[in-house]
């Protein structure tokens, strides 16, 4: 036996005043609406009415308080996870509208297929495809979550939808505590099953991933 359907939920919003790209710089958490996104999106995957056996996060401190409301309302304890983790990223710690202006910064650009200012898709691909399916075979039944970061849950969407990798940053979907599911069939594929943004996020301040 395995899973039924694996929910990739993105953090909430973050206390980010200075508009700074974080990555994975330590002290980002979530901001007053950032903890509000996160329950309203953990109450939407009550709101499916079907049982979540494992909660999964990135060991970053806004990816485990947005898993709080989820330990809160289902009742089971969050498994940290370094491969659903937000990528690395040279820009890390800057304003990208700054580091863009900078043409010494301009090197990092040549290859945005891959991409060239940080950790290549295919291998984020991987690790988190890694953890999925450790995820969902590892529980008899009932749903997983995952709650990771929005280009670790957009190119899976992208990879598993048969599209390619490369792509424009600013026009992924994958809005804060966004919640992406998949479920496998019985070839072992994954195939994605629905997308909701549960969250009132107007007004939010999302510039912290490239």
């Amino acid at each position: 036996m395995s899973a039924d359907r694996l929910h990739l939920v993105r953090h909430g919003e973050v206390h980010n005043p200075a508009h700074v790209l974080y990555g994975r710089l330590p002290g980002y958490r979530l901001s007053v609406d950032g903890r509000r996104m996160a329950r309203q999106a953990a109450e939407y995957v009550r709101s499916l009415q079907r049982p979540v056996s494992a909660l999964i996060c990135s060991p970053l401190q806004r990816t485990q308080e947005s898993a709080e409301p989820f330990v809160e309302l289902f009742g089971i304890p969050p498994v940290l996870d370094e491969r659903v983790i937000e990528p690395t990223n040279v820009f890390e710690g800057r304003r990208m509208s700054r580091a863009l202006r900078n043409p010494l910064n301009w090197r990092h650009l040549i290859r945005p297929s891959v991409p060239s200012w940080g950790e290549p898709y295919a291998e984020v691909v991987g690790r988190m495809r890694e953890a999925m399916t450790q995820a969902w075979d590892a529980v008899p039944a009932g749903d997983v979550v995952i709650v990771s970061h929005q280009l670790p849950i957009w190119v899976t969407h992208l990879q598993m939808n048969g599209e390619p990798l490369k792509h424009d940053p600013r026009r992924r979907r994958c809005a804060l505590s966004s919640v992406t599911s998949f479920r496998r069939d019985a070839r072992g594929l994954w195939r994605e099953v629905d997308y909701a943004e549960p969250a009132s996020t107007a007004g939010s301040v999302d510039v912290g991933a490239v």
